[in-house]
Order: C-alpha cells, then sequence, then structure tokens
C-alpha cells in the first residue's frame, strides 16, 4: 500500500480506457478517492462504476473546478494522461496544422492549465502531486511523428519546469515515459509504430505499476520500459550517432511504405 495514496483525491483524465483506465483501477485499489475523466462520458462511467468511484466526463483542460467539487473540495494528485497522436502521412508530404494546434492544446497546453488551477492551493497547503503522462518520445523522438514528437518534448519540459520549479514547496511531479502501450493511441501511430514500438509493447497495468513504484522511491522520471534510460544516454553522449542511427530506422521504415 503506497500510503502517499490512500485517501487522496485523484483526478486522472482520459480514464475511459487504456494507461488512463489503468491508473484510476490502481489508485481505487491503494485506497484514493478518484474522479474518472474522459470525453466519451460513457466510457468514463464505465470505469467509474466498475471500480466504485466518480465520473465526470468532459474536456481534460477544464475540469478541475468540478473534479474539485465532486472530491469535496481537494484534489491531491492530478494525472495528465489525455494526449493525441496522428499516424504520418507519406514522407516529404508538407505538415497540416490542424494536427500540430491539437497536439500542442492537448499535449501541452491541458497540463499547463491544469497546473495553472491547482497549484495556488498547493502551494498554500505545501503539497501536492502532478502525474504527466509523457511518452519515450518526449525524452527521445519518434519516426513519423512530428507533431507527437515535439508536443510530448513540451510536456517533458513544462513537468521538469514544475518539478525543479515547486519542490522544495511540497510539489510532486512524475513524467511517465513509456515506449509502446497496448492501447488505442498505439494503434494510431499506423506502421512506424509497428516497427518501432511493437517489438516491446505493454500493458497498461505494467504503466501502473511502474509510476507506483516510482511514487514508492519518490522519482520525478518513470521509465515503465527500463531500455528508454540507456536511449536517453546515448542521445546525451553521442547526438550525431544516434541521429545517424535513428535515420537508418528511418529509411527502414520509408521502405515498408
Amino acid at each position: 500500500m503506497v500510503g502517499a495514496v490512500q485517501g487522496a483525491g485523484v483526478v486522472v483524465t482520459a480514464a475511459g480506457g487504456g494507461i488512463g483506465a489503468a491508473l484510476a483501477r490502481r489508485f481505487a485499489a491503494e485506497g484514493a478517492r478518484v474522479v474518472v475523466n474522459d470525453l466519451d462520458a460513457g466510457r468514463a462511467k464505465a470505469v467509474a462504476e466498475e471500480i466504485g468511484q466518480i465520473a465526470v466526463a468532459g474536456d481534460a483542460s477544464a475540469i478541475v473546478a468540478e473534479a474539485r467539487e465532486a472530491l469535496g473540495g481537494t484534489v491531491d494528485v492530478y494525472c495528465a494522461n489525455a494526449g493525441v497522436a496522428f499516424e504520418a502521412g507519406e514522407p516529404g508530404r508538407p505538415l497540416d496544422e490542424q494536427p500540430w494546434a491539437l497536439s500542442w492544446d492537448v499535449n501541452v497546453m491541458a497540463h499547463v492549465r491544469a497546473a495553472h488551477a491547482l497549484l495556488p492551493e498547493w502551494l498554500e497547503r505545501g503539497t501536492g502531486r502532478f502525474v504527466s503522462t509523457v511518452s519515450a518520445a518526449g525524452l527521445l523522438t519518434m519516426i513519423g511523428a512530428a507533431p507527437y514528437s515535439v508536443t510530448k518534448h513540451g510536456a517533458y519540459a513544462f513537468a521538469e519546469w514544475l518539478s525543479l520549479t515547486y519542490r522544495h514547496r511540497g510539489v510532486k511531479v512524475h513524467a511517465i515515459c513509456p515506449q509502446g502501450v497496448r492501447t488505442d493511441m498505439l494503434a494510431a501511430t499506423g506502421s512506424a509504430g509497428d516497427l518501432v514500438l511493437q517489438p516491446t509493447v505493454i500493458e497498461p497495468d505494467e504503466v501502473a505499476d511502474a509510476l507506483f513504484k516510482g511514487i514508492e522511491e519518490d522519482r520525478f522520471l518513470i521509465l515503465p520500459h527500463p531500455e528508454v534510460a540507456g536511449y536517453y544516454q546515448a542521445r546525451a553522449a553521442d547526438p550525431d550517432r544516434w541521429l545517424t542511427n535513428m535515420n537508418h530506422l528511418q529509411q527502414k521504415w520509408e521502405a515498408t511504405r
């Protein structure tokens, strides 16, 4: 049992399935009071009923006040789990602005808006926990997925900024950075995901396990795929070699299309 979350008021966005549902189930099992959020009201209600918790449907960017009320006035843990990804277009095709705008809004600004709503209360009382589902793409870069990679870098940077700015004032931050997870979003990565992510795909419950181990150990960076640490180190140590290797992967992907 993780005492840090027992009895806590927890919000999990995009919790109607995938990683979000796994997080909601795990927090509930550990004794937390959980708001299950999803754009799809039916999916949110189904997960909430399954675990005996509260459903709050709607845009993840705008549900903090409603979730706070549903939890009796206090949000102790906020899991910024909502995200979007798009299947890559043809190599060399001009990039559409709509995926960029939506990716920026959901993958980055939803986190910023939630933190803006939560921080005053957390700083006043000296405690709070912000969990950001980033993806390994936020540490590295995913072939064929420019909007996703760039905005997930932004999500990671924002989580890092929150931690370095407020950890001495009691705000805990965790950045979860898995590679492939068996979710609907994985299917949206298309052939690039088949090449890069499918060989080491894990289940959503394994992501929840990794988060709770990180909470117990008070770690910022959560790596459900431990090998990502080695990739991250290699990227930092020799960027040109890393980029060359990734370009070889890009060429392999292009040859399969």
